[in-house]
């Protein structure tokens, strides 16, 4: 049986999720569970210039996060619209 990661938000990305219009919410909620699971799914990108963090997209709206294989943990840390998730570079948008 494969191992099963804990998925916990940073407050910022569950701040931000809770914001979203309920429609994306929905869509978005089903990818990130499924990140318990399966936290490199097809689809995945690891993000330049950050040595842990990944991002899964539905839509528009993007889903980063950093994948703790240590501690089994899936930190969501940035959830929000494409335009808005990525800052520049050297930006502390994605910061954890």
């Amino acid at each position: 049986m494969a191992a099963r990661y804990t998925v916990e938000f940073a407050p910022r990305a569950a701040k931000a999720f809770a914001a979203l219009p309920v429609a994306v919410q929905r869509r978005l909620a089903p990818i990130i569970e499924r990140l318990s699971t399966t936290p490199r799914p097809n689809g995945v990108r690891k993000l330049q210039g950050a040595d842990d963090l990944y991002r899964v997209r539905s839509g528009d709206y993007r889903v980063i996060y950093q994948i703790q294989d240590k501690r089994l943990l899936i930190l969501v840390v940035k959830i929000g619209h494409r335009r808005d998730v990525y800052g520049e570079k050297g930006s502390e948008n994605i910061s954890v």
